[in-house]
């Protein structure tokens, strides 16, 4: 995060904004807006026919003619540079600094705040920021925005805050008040505040939370079991990002990603329980009961598991203790890691000319390794995806070629698929197991076996984030950078 993004209440303070352009006026007219008490000093004799007119006609704004002094600042809270001129702006920026009021400017470099482009429902406010990297972008997002929120939202944001004090008495419980004020979001209460109807919505409101104080929160909560894909938030299904945002609690693993975690609702417990070979922060048993334990403590428990929680996930066996204890659930898939991060490395699982089946296999089960009909695997157009093989990766390649499977079969093993520090690396199950070792692949890495690999050459489209900011920084020709992306493409011929 670049910047902290904070609503300042402004009622009543000093605002100072320097400038007479377009600029200038709508800071103004915002700090006004605001409640604020905006004093605009300009170089320009005449108002009348400028872009101030409009900040003229605001009671709480007062506009006087000269350059900006020290002594304009007496009481201020934050301070616009918004002239024509960079150097003007780069003085008014120093002064503010040396007596700590915050200010910004388009113009000045290091300015201590930069404004959004605000979607305004009084007293709702959507504020979109690029920290002052791309104004464009932030405008188009706002554009789409401001479609799809209505005006009558202010109205429903208000009905909620004049209630928030009579369904506070009746709810003490601050979960219980969280539930019941979602419920009420998507119920009639809304669509009558929406409508106009805001009597109607208060009686019916009162008898709802008279009835829900009554009952009470739910005794048993609710798990959502919850694919969370490779890596790529792009890739999580709406219904997924849905319950993470209705999770009172998420219990998480280790291949579930920051960008991923950031989308859970702020305010949720989280409790990882993440697992490497040999080393569990908590076994696969107490996972399961962990969750039926929160769950009858009436919370709604986010199960968040990387990939599709069925594809050698072990969502099934916590689902099994769940349904024996009469817990509710939800299942959610996710894309698992087979089709994402081969999709993302350009390696078609079928294809017509190489591969009509494919099987996923796993290489570290209950007893320990790959213990399948090696022969079986191999055979002519099918596709081997091995998941949790890299720790083996040398002994299972040994006992494929051992048990008739082609040395010269192409091989991709592919880390941390779908994200920006993506690495792929090819070989063949003769010499996989080195190069693996040369590029110090880690892990967790997907290993992808037979001839669609070798369409990796023509079909691979992926280029990481990271990849792409360094290349368009080096067009631009950004002094001073000369470091490379720990993003790769290691493919190694067999």
């Amino acid at each position: 995060m670049e910047q902290l993004p904070i609503c300042l209440n402004l009622k009543g303070r000093r605002v100072v904004v320097a400038g007479a352009g377009q600029q200038a006026a709508r800071r103004a007219c915002a700090a006004v807006r605001a409640g604020a008490k905006v004093l605009v000093v300009t170089c320009t004799e005449t108002i009348a026919g400028n872009a101030l007119d409009e900040v003229a006609e605001q009671p709480g704004a007062t506009i006087r003619t000269g350059t900006i002094t020290d002594a304009h600042l007496d009481g201020a809270i934050l301070v616009f540079a918004a002239t024509e001129n960079p150097r003007e702006n780069d003085r008014i920026c120093r002064i503010a600094r040396t007596r700590g009021i915050l200010v910004s400017s388009d113009h000045a470099d290091g300015c201590d705040f930069t404004m959004p482009s605000i979607i305004d429902r009084s007293p709702l406010l959507v504020a979109i920021s690029s920290a002052g990297t791309s104004p464009l972008l932030v405008r188009l997002i706002a554009e789409r925005l401001e479609a799809t929120i209505p005006a009558a939202f202010g109205r429903l944001t208000r009905f909620l805050g004049d209630a928030r004090e009579a369904i506070a008495k009746r709810m003490p419980d601050r979960r219980a008040r969280r539930h019941f004020l979602e419920t009420l979001v998507d119920g009639t209460v809304a669509d009558l505040v929406l409508a106009g109807d805001e009597p109607r919505a208060r009686a019916l409101l009162v008898q709802q939370a008279d009835s829900y104080a009554a009952k009470g929160p739910p005794e048993v909560g609710e798990v959502y079991l919850v694919g969370g894909g490779p890596g790529d938030p792009d890739l999580l299904t709406f219904r997924a990002l849905r319950l993470m945002q209705r999770a009172d609690v998420v219990v998480y693993d280790r291949l579930i990603g920051s960008a991923i975690m950031e989308l859970v609702r702020p305010n949720a417990e989280r409790i990882y329980v993440g697992k490497k070979r040999n080393q569990h922060a908590l076994p696969q048993e107490e996972i399961s009961k962990l969750l039926v334990t929160l769950a009858r403590q009436g919370k709604r428990v986010l199960r968040l598991k990387g990939g599709d929680p069925f594809i050698f996930g072990r969502g099934g066996e916590e689902i099994e203790l769940l349904a024996a204890e009469g817990i509710p659930f939800q299942i959610v898939p996710g894309i698992t890691a087979a089709s994402g991060c081969a999709s993302f490395a350009g390696i078609p699982l079928t294809h017509r000319d190489h591969a009509q089946a494919c099987v996923f296999v796993t290489g570290h089960t209950k007893t320990g390794r790959l213990s399948a009909e090696y022969v079986n695997l191999f055979q002519p157009g099918q596709t081997v995806v091995i998941y949790m093989g890299l720790a083996y990766l040398g002994e299972l390649t040994a006992d494929f070629i051992a048990n008739g499977a082609d040395p010269t079969l192409p091989v991709a093993i592919i880390e941390n698929g779908t994200r920006p520090n993506q690495k792929v690396a090819t070989g063949t199950l003769a010499n996989i197991a080195e190069v693996a070792k040369a590029n110090d692949v880690v892990g967790p890495a997907l290993i992808v076996i037979g001839s669609v690999v070798s369409l990796r050459d023509k079909l691979a489209w992926y280029n990481p984030p990271s990849a792409e900011i360094a290349a368009a920084t080096a067009a631009f020709g950004a002094p001073g950078d000369t470091s490379t992306s720990k993003s790769s493409d290691v493919a190694t011929s067999g």
